[in-house]
């Protein structure tokens, strides 16, 4: 900035000095005293102008030793399909895209990164190299050991402005990051704003906070009091773009932001500057008036213990906000690693309904073991993840249960295991989770289903080779597209699993196979020519499957409703299926079981009597405050339902029997569904 200043007075000489000639005024020793001054001011000019060149230069390859010469997305075409490696980002390492108005972000992807990878955005501090400062803090280290993007936020030439003014450039910045043909995004994130950059990002989070896992702010200008409480206002319905809408019951309290927990962490010098701020944050997040000292985060405002806030129904009050006050190096590596172990330990899904968005702990995957590994299906490589808890094989020595579960479309096995918190369910249970990866589709960035019965065949194999599992208690799950394919499953190869319990996806069973080869649930979906199925796997077998199914009160319209109302969906067609190889007629709507916080879910289940014991072989579930996307809070309730299941196999470990147990086999109380 001083060199700046410096031109600016020269140049101002200058001016001055041939104003004066011009004018005639003055006689030859001033006319001459001006010439020497206009000769050394445009030496000095000269000599300043070379010298920013030099530092421009210099900059420049600065930022190319740092990071690599960054990709230019604005001359780049969208990358192509790496059919090479499984369940990864084509396009990887430093890139910069630009916009109309002369601003610009800079993104960096790890070799590794999955699809749909965590990203943390960064807002830049004023006056630094972009590359530079993201190397030398250890953020793009930090980045490829975790497989995992950084989308970072950058000043204008003349510096960060007022939060309010750049709220045009993070909304175009935002927009790209959201929605771009170079890379795909988890959809929640972890925000980090430096300085003059934090406030713009901070008011993007306070308008935005479903999206928002974690956030931390170093040495920021904070927000005032009349913003934050206007935003706090803003107030949730049941939209959700094309599904269907939630319907409260008369006199809910609807949520607001000012409701919507967000972990917060200020790092600040002048901790007055972010008085209004941390007020804010601490009301969003219920927390403690008194505040807990702590060595790292210093002083830290735990949430209530009896929190009422609905995004941590299922986590229990995790959230904080915390401040520390001090003058240390703040972009130091040391530094960013402990704002990055604050944000890391959280994850959140949802980021559209703010009734269904949960806060949670995220899966600590070096800690835990998880193994993610590839095997081929009709020729290309497929990913799939194997979590398998540390007290299996205390719960379960002679062989743990295993849950197979099937993402949603476009989720990954990844993105899946920490969106529902099925990790938690299997260190609770000491159950095996076995989480399979869609494969690419028309985008290099994006995976859908295809192939999804051949990849269970040979990974039923494998995983009976590689692992102590027992056989008899295999069950399926998933979510969308996922419980699409699972719940196919049930209808043309049940003998495969001892139940089923998956979330808002079902079809017809006359297309089940196309939902297996595919991922379609029905013809008209296909944009080439429909695949040749086998009969055997193509046909419906009409034979019993324990099966339980939780849909949202505004899901998709292809299984919304309930089954008394006047809308005929696929969610009838798959109940009608399995009541009628039971033997089950509609019963009353009224006859539902209501559980959970808020009195959200409600149950209908459809029994029958083995040897004097009631059997639940076909449940169906409604969660009245959410819309498509399922919650963490709903996995233990498909485990505990799949649990009371096992069968008896042949030699090739498919069912010929099935068995109840009320005990979840842990007393001798089985009984055989004959």
């Amino acid at each position: 900035m001083r060199k700046k200043y410096v031109m600016i007075l020269l140049a101002g000489m200058l001016a001055a000095s041939t104003l004066m000639t011009a004018c005639g005024g003055g006689n030859t020793a001033t006319t001459a005293a001006a010439t020497e001054a206009v000769t050394t001011a445009a030496a000095a000019t000269t000599e300043a102008a070379a010298e920013t060149e030099a530092e421009t230069t210099a900059a420049a390859a600065e930022e190319k030793s740092a990071l690599g010469e960054a990709i230019d997305l604005d001359k780049q075409d969208p990358p192509k399909h790496d059919f090479s490696r499984a369940n990864r980002l084509p396009m990887t390492g430093y890139m910069t895209k630009s916009f109309e108005d002369g601003r610009s972000i800079k993104v960096y992807i790890s070799k590794e990164a999955p699809i749909r990878p965590y990203f943390t955005i960064v807002a830049i501090p004023d006056g630094v190299d972009t590359a530079a400062f993201i190397s030398e803090s250890g953020w793009a280290d930090i980045a490829e050991e975790r497989g995992e993007g950084l989308f970072i936020l950058e000043p204008a030439a003349d510096g960060w402005k007022a939060a309010s003014e750049e709220a045009a450039y993070l909304e175009e910045a935002m927009g790209f990051y959201n929605k771009n043909d170079f890379f795909s995004i988890f959809g929640e994130n972890y925000l980090v704003g430096y300085e003059d950059g934090a406030a713009p990002l901070e008011l993007w989070a306070a308008q935005n906070p479903l999206r928002v896992i974690s956030q931390v702010y170093v040495n920021s200008d904070g927000l005032d009091a009349a913003t934050l409480a206007e935003i706090g206002k803003k107030e949730y319905d049941g939209t959700n773009g094309n599904y269907a809408e939630i319907q409260f019951p008369d006199g809910f309290m609807k949520l607001t932001n000012n409701d919507i927990v967000v972990p917060t962490w200020y790092i600040q010098e002048d901790d007055s500057k972010i008085a209004d701020s941390l007020s804010y944050w601490k009301a969003a997040n219920d927390c403690e008036e008194q505040a807990a000292s702590d060595g790292t985060y210093g002083d830290v405002y735990a949430q209530k213990e009896d929190s009422e806030r609905w995004m941590t129904d299922f986590a229990g009050p995790i959230s904080k906000v915390a401040v520390k006050k001090g003058t240390e190096d703040t972009a130091s590596r040391a530094v960013t690693e402990e704002i990055e172990g604050f944000m890391n330990y959280y994850t959140r899904y949802e980021n559209a309904v703010a009734y269904s968005n949960t806060l949670m702990v995220r899966l600590d995957e070096k800690a835990s073991g998880i193994e993610y590994k590839n095997i081929e299906v009709n020729g290309q490589l497929r990913e799939y993840s194997v979590y398998v808890p540390k007290n299996a094989e205390e719960k379960f020595p002679e062989g743990s249960p295993v849950v197979f579960v099937f993402p949603g479309n476009a989720q990954t096995d990844r993105v899946f295991m920490d969106a529902t918190a099925w990790w938690e369910v299997a260190d609770n249970e000491g159950i095996i989770i076995v989480t399979i990866c869609e494969q690419y589709n028309d985008k290099a960035t994006a995976v859908s289903h295809v192939d999804t019965l051949e990849f269970y065949r040979l990974l039923r194999e494998q995983i009976n080779k590689d692992y102590k599992v027992d056989a008899t208690r295999f069950y399926a799950s998933g979510q969308s597209a996922g419980s699409l394919s699972a719940q196919a499953f049930g209808y043309i190869h049940p003998e495969y699993f001892a139940a089923i319990a998956s979330t808002s996806g079902c079809g017809a069973p006359e297309y089940a196979g196309l939902m297996l080869k595919a991922g379609k649930v029905k013809p008209e979906q296909l944009t080439g020519e429909a695949p040749e199925i086998p009969e055997e796997d193509n046909t419906a077998s009409n034979a019993r499957i324990p099966t339980y199914m939780i849909t949202g009160g505004g899901d998709n319209v292809d299984f919304n409703g309930t089954l008394w109302d006047d809308n005929e969906n696929y969610l009838d067609t798959w109940a009608a299926y399995h009541m009628e190889v039971e033997g089950f007629s509609l019963m009353d709507e009224s006859d539902y079981v209501t559980s959970g916080k808020h009195d959200r879910h409600h149950t209908w289940t459809w029994n029958k009597t083995f040897d004097g014991e009631e059997v639940p072989l076909l449940k169906v579930g409604q969660n009245i405050y959410r819309s498509h996307n399922c919650m963490a809070e709903e996995m233990p309730m498909l485990w505990d339902y799949m649990s009371h299941f096992k069968t008896e196999n042949d030699e090739n470990g498919n069912a010929i029997a099935r068995y109840y147990s009320a005990s979840s086999f842990a007393e001798d109380d089985m009984v055989e569904l004959k």
